[in-house]
């Protein structure tokens, strides 16, 4: 599964990863390999990823957008 976290400012992160838990509007949620396609909106929290080698990454945000399709995800964070 692909990821892309940007800001305004920057690129995040890019990657390939096992799964990712974030911070939603209704609560966290986790995403993982083939989920259905989502849009969601974010709250202010972290983001955690694990990647594919298992090593773990953490972000924090300000809200944001999530969209999840094909097992592309792309987040527009604050």
């Amino acid at each position: 599964m692909q990821i892309d976290i940007l800001t305004p400012e920057k690129k995040l992160f890019s990657g390939e990863i096992k799964s990712v838990k974030l911070p939603g509007t209704n609560g966290q949620f986790e995403i993982l390999n083939n989920h259905a396609p989502i849009i969601s909106t974010l709250s202010p929290g972290k983001i955690y990823l694990v990647q594919t080698d298992h090593n773990k990454q953490t972000f924090e945000i300000n809200g944001g957008v999530i969209e999840m399709q094909k097992n592309n995800i792309i987040v527009l964070a604050e």
